[in-house]
């Protein structure tokens, strides 16, 4: 894999995409890499607003990140591909489960998706 510019992090809330921020901090200090985080609302974090996520993170990233945020609205995996190509970010680091119904899987439908079908390439974190 060539070097990391750029890291999209789907986040929703769950504990599993705030354990995908950290690792996601944790390399683009490493690598210098800028962070994207893509928040995509549907029904199951409708309750849940966009800005309290992102002040959430915001509060520990560190000075020297640069960091965008994206709220988009449609199919997760969908949304989430679509902004990694967009932003050409070099790697995808989200959580193996977010706030769905299927507590019990070992990975998520959503991550799933995002892995079959990203041309870029996945880490998921539990």
């Amino acid at each position: 894999m060539s070097k990391i510019n750029k890291i999209l992090v789907p986040v929703d809330g769950s504990d599993n995409a705030c354990k995908a921020v950290d690792q996601a901090i944790s390399l683009a200090e490493k690598a210098g890499a800028s962070l994207e985080f893509v928040y995509v609302s549907s029904h199951i974090n409708e309750h849940i607003p966009s800005d309290i996520i992102f002040d959430r993170i915001w509060e520990k990233l560190p000075k020297d990140i640069t960091a965008t945020k994206h709220v988009e609205t449609g199919s997760r995996p969908k949304a989430i591909i679509r902004v990694a190509q967009e932003t050409n970010s070099d790697i995808i680091i989200m959580g193996s489960r977010g706030l769905g119904i299927f507590k019990g899987a070992l990975i998520g439908s959503v991550s799933q998706k995002v892995i079959e079908d990203s041309p870029v390439p996945v880490m998921v974190v539990k």
